[in-house]
């Protein structure tokens, strides 16, 4: 590295900034006052660009510090020259020569960087080494034939059997050698193979179920969230909620599949499937709850202030809900987190003409033998993420 290679930085800098500089309006020009959200901007415009990426700490070392104490490697100059418009850090350069500067095509490599090409070259797993072997073993004969020629009265005559011999072993040397240094790499390689085999076993020999639900009675798809409960033996339950209107997709490699379906607004469902056999899809109907649905639809049906609607309204919701009926209003608040309400609160509240009823949800509904209501729990959504 030398003291132009550092001006040559700097002024490769100054080309990145400007470039930069053309499309995007940091939070300061000067690309040393770069920070956070500046960064990480720079960083995806160069991934862009230059098909690469430099780390947060490279650009506070070699950005942050004017001028630089050392160069940096030279993949990260190659890569700046590049989002700068140049070919390579070389080309850069190449174009922004000094006065009275020389530059030789190897000059951007200082020893530290042909050191690490060289420990590459010689790490690579498809580098020919015994080419680079036998092309030694061949210039040391042609040396050895220079030496035989110039000291010919003293040279020992040596047998064709003797030539043959040593020809093998010298032949079996690199081939011996290249394994040797191999060995190590080919091991390795297995192992991740067969790490990577054990850690994704099971999503490379799962299949994907898809079941969906209809209403019964409608042909539709369900009007409220379903809690899907997932049973394998020796094993705790695992939960899942599906929106209105969406299927569930399930992965195993299990043969058979236990689900338990519950809704708010349907009849509880368990479902038994041997999957040997079991298509890739399947459409599950759900039996709904006429009197959860009723007490449901009363509760949220605008009445427009009409008088005899309400008194209608009212009437519905006395008979549909029991008179030791348990509910709760759900909030989505710290200050309020559950309201109990008694059957003539909650009537109330729902029979008040206000346009935050379209926003009731029911999360939870039980009725006894005799159909009546004894269990409701409901949230009214403040807003429409909470809907």
């Amino acid at each position: 590295m030398t003291d132009l290679d550092i001006l040559h930085f700097e002024q490769l800098k100054k080309d990145v900034q400007a470039q930069y500089l053309k499309e995007y309006t940091p939070s300061y020009d000067d690309i040393s006052k770069w920070k956070g959200i500046d960064i990480i901007y720079f960083q995806e415009d160069l991934r862009k660009k230059a098909k690469g990426n430099i780390s947060e700490k490279s650009f506070y070392t070699y950005f942050k510090n004017s001028p630089v104490t050392k160069l940096p490697r030279i993949d990260m100059l190659n890569l700046l020259s590049i989002y700068a418009g140049y070919d390579s850090w070389y080309e850069f350069k190449k174009q922004h020569l000094f006065a009275g500067e020389l530059l030789k095509d190897d000059e951007d490599l200082d020893d530290d960087d042909l050191k690490e090409i060289e420990k590459i070259v010689f790490t690579a797993p498809n580098l020919p080494q015994n080419d680079i072997t036998l092309k030694k073993h061949e210039e040391k004969t042609a040396e050895n034939e220079v030496l035989q020629k110039s000291n010919t009265e003293n040279q020992s005559i040596i047998h064709n059997k003797d030539i043959n011999t040593i020809t093998n072993s010298e032949e079996q040397k690199p081939k011996k050698s290249f394994i040797k240094k191999n060995a190590w790499a080919l091991i390795t390689s297995v192992l991740v193979v067969l790490t990577g085999l054990l850690g994704f076993k099971d999503a490379i020999f799962s299949k994907t179920y898809k079941y969906c639900f209809t209403d019964a009675d409608r042909g539709l798809g369900v009007v409220n969230t379903l809690e899907i409960k997932v049973i394998k033996e020796n094993e705790s339950p695992i939960l899942y909620k599906i929106k209105p209107g969406e299927c569930f997709y399930y992965s195993t490699k299990d043969k058979n599949l236990k689900m338990q379906i519950s809704s708010p607004f349907y009849e509880y469902l368990e479902i038994n499937r041997s999957l040997e056999n079991a298509p890739d899809e399947e459409i599950i109907e759900l039996k709904p709850d006429d009197y959860k649905m009723a007490a449901y639809y009363f509760s949220i049906k605008d009445a427009n202030g009409d008088p005899e609607e309400l008194k209608r309204k009212r009437n519905q919701l006395e008979s549909l809900i029991s008179n030791n009926a348990v509910i709760y209003q759900i909030y989505d608040n710290n200050i309020y987190g559950i309201e109990r309400l008694d059957k003539q609160k909650y009537i109330t509240l729902v029979t008040t003409p206000t346009t935050s009823l379209k926003n009731l949800s029911v999360i939870e509904m039980k009725k006894d033998n005799n159909g009546k209501i004894i269990s409701i729990k409901f949230k009214i959504a403040t807003d429409e993420k909470n809907k």
